[in-house]
């Protein structure tokens, strides 16, 4: 977050979307994504995990999150690994496309982590390796859109979710 300003997580109610698909990769941005969280200040309680069977279900359940109106932000999570047929580019641009229709059609601040990469080694290295952790950067991808939001509106309270109606 480049040192822009301190952001604070504390009393925001945060959803993670993650997918079991590639796991052994998507455990670790989880893993960076709560730490994140918590270290700035989220309450573990209010922090909730669904996981899904691949990013290509991220944004369906990112839509039943946003349904709830429970939710000040959410987090999605997922590694695409590229294969040897174009199904990777599918499951990659809809993924991605659906998390972004689903946070702007409701207004839901949203941190993107869904990895793409060519290698298992590329995911790893974005996973906590050279590249750092894509979970970390998406978990502060959304709480600092909360209060980004939160200016916009010149709202004082951070609470968007509940005050929009």
């Amino acid at each position: 977050m480049g040192g822009r300003r301190k952001i604070k997580a504390a009393g925001l109610k945060i959803a993670i979307i993650a997918s079991s698909f590639n796991e052994f990769i998507t455990k670790r941005l989880h893993a960076a994504a709560r730490e994140a969280l918590l270290e700035q200040g989220a309450d573990e309680r209010d922090i909730s995990t669904f996981w899904v069977p691949g990013a290509y279900e991220i944004p369906s359940a990112l839509a039943a999150v946003a349904d709830t109106g429970e939710y000040d932000a959410a987090v999605c999570l997922g590694t695409v690994i590229k294969g040897e047929t174009p199904h990777f580019d599918h499951v990659a641009r809809e993924a991605a496309s659906g998390i972004a229709r689903v946070s702007v059609d409701n207004r839901l601040p949203v941190g993107f982590g869904v990895i793409t990469a060519a290698t298992t080694d590329q995911a790893l290295e974005r996973a906590g390796g050279k590249r750092g952790n894509k979970g970390r950067e998406a978990a502060l991808a959304a709480i600092d859109m909360v209060h980004v939001v939160a200016a916009i509106k010149g709202k004082k309270k951070v609470r968007l979710r509940q005050s929009e109606s």
